[in-house]
């Protein structure tokens, strides 16, 4: 992340195929103080939005059909244009498997539902940096 980027120029991109968790994020970093957040419903649409704009962070779930967060990151991990893009991947799921394949993977954070306002923006410092 560029350390002089204001909060307001950065372009996020979040990835979930639960249209209210689309909502409910982008109100959650909207409120936060980001204002340009793009959405998409599976990991294939992402990729296909990653060919047109350059995000500055993706917000990804875990569990879509048919292309999975996990599958999406190492996608994005796997295209020199995007790999060092962060990433935080979002999962009902708590098995400690899954924290250990999305931090070989490439992860930058990762975040259990539910969650609140206060741990998105945690998250969001650990990965970009205060705000």
């Amino acid at each position: 992340m560029k350390a002089n980027k204001e909060i307001k120029d950065y372009k996020l991109l979040i990835v979930d195929d639960a249209k209210v968790m689309l909502q409910i994020i982008k109100g959650q970093l909207n409120q936060i103080g980001f204002p340009w957040v793009d959405q998409a419903t599976d990991g294939e649409a992402a990729l296909r939005k990653m060919k047109e704009v350059t995000y500055d962070l993706i917000i990804s779930d875990w569990n879509m059909e048919p292309m999975s967060g996990i599958e999406l990151l190492k996608a994005i991990r796997a295209n020199p244009t995007s790999q060092a893009i962060p990433v935080i991947l979002i999962t009902a799921e708590t098995k400690i498997d899954n924290v250990i394949e999305a931090k070989k993977a490439g992860v930058n954070n990762y975040i259990i539902k539910p969650f609140n306002q206060t741990t998105l923006k945690e998250k969001l410092i650990t990965v970009i940096g205060q705000f």
